[in-house]
Parts: structure tokens; sequence; C-alpha cells
């Protein structure tokens, strides 16, 4: 298996996969009814205009996840902001989706290696306790990633792992 990942502002082609599978990536989040998504069809909030918002986003690197050069997934990362009492973070990850078709065959697990290793620096990741599908999956990636070197904290129904990433840092073998 063959897992890439390529900038989704350089195809045209990358950003209408995303935009098709983006009512996928919405009806994940639904039944988690974390209070975070709006309704969609309220004023700003249908769904070309989130798209648009994060594609005109300069400070967000928008990424396709491939499997054999094919679509899989997609990934926001951002640049990470100062939080009183916490360690200053380079990056966040600030979406990170892929197809029910393409899940539990390690695509997400090595997208997120070849992520870590492209954006070296200190991460931070976060997941609603409503999702445990997401909590696990985290969980075992960023424990995996950084051989258990990292922090996790819990608090407001937020799990949170920081971590430093870099080549150097991935799993040997």
């Amino acid at each position: 298996m063959s897992v890439t990942v390529r900038d989704a502002r350089a195809a045209a082609l990358d950003r209408r996969w995303i935009e098709s599978v983006y009512r996928e990536y919405l009806d994940d989040l639904a039944p988690l009814n974390t209070g975070i998504f709006p309704a969609l069809g309220e004023v700003g909030h249908r769904e070309p205009d989130q798209l648009t918002r994060w594609f005109a986003d300069s400070s967000a690197r928008i990424l396709t996840i491939c499997k054999s050069s094919a679509p899989v997934g997609f990934a926001m990362v951002l640049p990470g902001r100062a939080t009183p009492g916490r360690p200053a973070v380079d990056f966040r990850m600030a979406e990170f989706f892929i197809a029910r078709a393409h899940r539990r065959l390690g695509i997400g697990h090595s997208a997120v290696a070849l992520i870590l290793d492209r954006f070296a620096g200190r991460w931070e990741v976060l997941e609603y306790l409503r999702n445990p599908g997401a909590v696990k999956f985290w969980r075992r990636v960023v424990s995996d990633y950084t051989r258990g070197d990292y922090e996790e904290r819990v608090s407001n129904g937020e799990v949170r792992q920081s971590f430093r990433s870099g080549p150097s840092r991935a799993r040997s073998g």
C-alpha cells in the first residue's frame, strides 16, 4: 500500500474531491453533538462557505491523503497558537478525515506519520471525548509515532495530546 500526502491547493481535482466528501465528513461529526459545527443553511455556514474559508486561509496547510495516488482523505494543519499556562505549539491538526471505504486499513496511521514528519516541531492534537473513535485513533497513532513520549490532558470534554515531531521521531522498520 502506497500512502502519500500532497498539497490540496496544487490541483483543482483535489479540491473538487474534498468538496465531494465534505458531506460525509460532516455526517461523521453530526452525531457527536459537540456544538462546534453550526447547522448548515445558517447564513455563512453552508458547505461551500466552509470550504471556501479553508482554502482562503493562507496559514492553513490543506492536504490530500492518497492511496496509490487516488484521494482517500484530507487533513488541515494550522499554525499553533499561544495558550496561557501551556508550552507554545508550532502546529495543530485542525481537520483529519479518511473516507469510510478506506478506514481501518492503516492509511490514516501512515498519513499521520507523513504529515508529522513534514511539519516537524511541537504539535497539539485535540479530540472531543464524545468522539471515542477519534480519541482511540489519535492515542494509538501519537503513541506509536512518539514511542510513548507525549503528554495528554483531559479537561472540559477534550483530550489533547502534545508532542514533538520530525523524521527522527518516526518508528523505524
